[in-house]
């Protein structure tokens, strides 16, 4: 596996080793002493997966403490921008964003620690989005940031993805006071 580490300190890009013939391929998403050797030694405990057609937007969501999460992020069929919004306040990078796109097809996985807003837009149909969760939800911690907030000028490329209701009302970065 190669561990790509970009501007913004902890999130993490994994490009997995596939190994391919003419059965199919194989490759493993997931070693706990590799990814401990890269900086990564959290512990998961809940997996998550959901499926979303084309033009679906999702978050901008996070975990309060004592229920953050760290996540690690992959996409098992599709494609999706997927999003990480620094939340950390003692961060140089607060308040500044980082997108991928993660797909079926690139196998790239992406590892938010916590202190971050996460969001992804679905770029076809039928998507299966998988992730692990260093913490279990708790409703009472969940929060979430408007996705087309000025202040983080996130460019997701759409006008009109589909929402649900929290999403469509969550609160803007200036109103936000983190705890991170």
């Amino acid at each position: 596996m190669n561990f790509i580490k970009n501007k913004i300190q902890g999130l993490v890009v994994i490009e997995p080793k596939i190994l391919k013939d003419d059965r199919g391929y194989f490759y493993e998403s997931y070693n706990y002493d590799l990814f401990k050797e890269n900086g990564i030694k959290d512990v998961f405990v809940q997996d998550n997966e959901s499926l979303s057609q084309k033009k679906v937007l999702r978050g901008l969501h996070f975990q309060k403490p004592p229920f953050s999460q760290a996540k690690l992020i992959r996409v098992v069929q599709g494609k999706v921008l997927d999003v990480a919004v620094d939340l950390r306040k003692e961060s140089a990078n607060y308040g500044k964003h980082y997108s991928i796109e993660l797909s079926e097809d690139n196998k790239k996985m992406f590892f938010i620690p916590e202190g971050f807003a996460h969001g992804f837009l679905t770029l076809e149909d039928n998507t299966i989005f998988s992730y692990k969760c260093t913490n279990f939800y708790s409703k009472e911690s969940e929060d979430s940031l408007f996705w087309k907030d000025a202040d983080l000028n996130i460019d997701w490329g759409i006008e009109d993805p589909l929402l649900s209701v929290k999403d469509k009302h969550a609160k803007n970065f200036n109103e936000f006071k983190t705890q991170f």
